[in-house]
């Protein structure tokens, strides 16, 4: 075997977490999948991870807002492949960008804000860990590294 084929080589996502004035989360119900998520999608060949949340953004909700500092990078390895996914700050949005969502009826069949304690029904606990691992970092401002959803360290 070849030292080559022995590299990891995971797909990457990115994703952009909002909140709106009472701290709530921004997720979208997709058309392809039973579980919510926050806005975000697969990072493409030849693209950064924060062009891939521009990209998405624009496509899913006609947001075209750029993505704030990076909150979260989660290692989640999956039955099928391996994923590392980005999570970036996408700040407080106002009630007129909220006006101006318009979904892709391709990928997305409904949007909704939750309290971060009404997330775990909606999603998957894992996402649910990594959106609340977000939130933290946003009050300390310290980027958290996880696996699976939980903390490494």
């Amino acid at each position: 075997m070849d030292i080559v084929d022995n590299i990891a080589r995971p797909a990457a996502a990115a994703a952009v977490l909002f909140l709106d004035h009472d701290g709530q989360v921004l997720i979208v119900e997709p058309t392809y999948k039973p579980r919510w998520e926050i806005p975000g999608g697969e990072v493409e060949k030849g693209e950064t991870p924060r062009e891939a949340c521009t990209r998405v953004l624009h496509h899913q909700l006609r947001l075209d807002l750029p993505p704030g500092p990076l909150l979260v990078v989660d290692w989640a390895p999956l039955v099928r492949e391996e994923r590392v996914r980005f999570v970036f700050d996408g700040g407080t949005l106002t009630e007129a960008q909220l006006d101006r969502i318009e979904l892709a009826p391709d990928v997305l069949t409904s949007w909704a804000f939750l309290s971060p304690d009404e997330l775990f029904v909606m999603m998957e606990p894992r996402s649910v860990r990594r959106v609340l691992a977000a939130i933290d970092t946003r009050r300390t401002g310290v980027p958290a590294y996880l696996e699976s959803g939980l903390p490494a360290d």
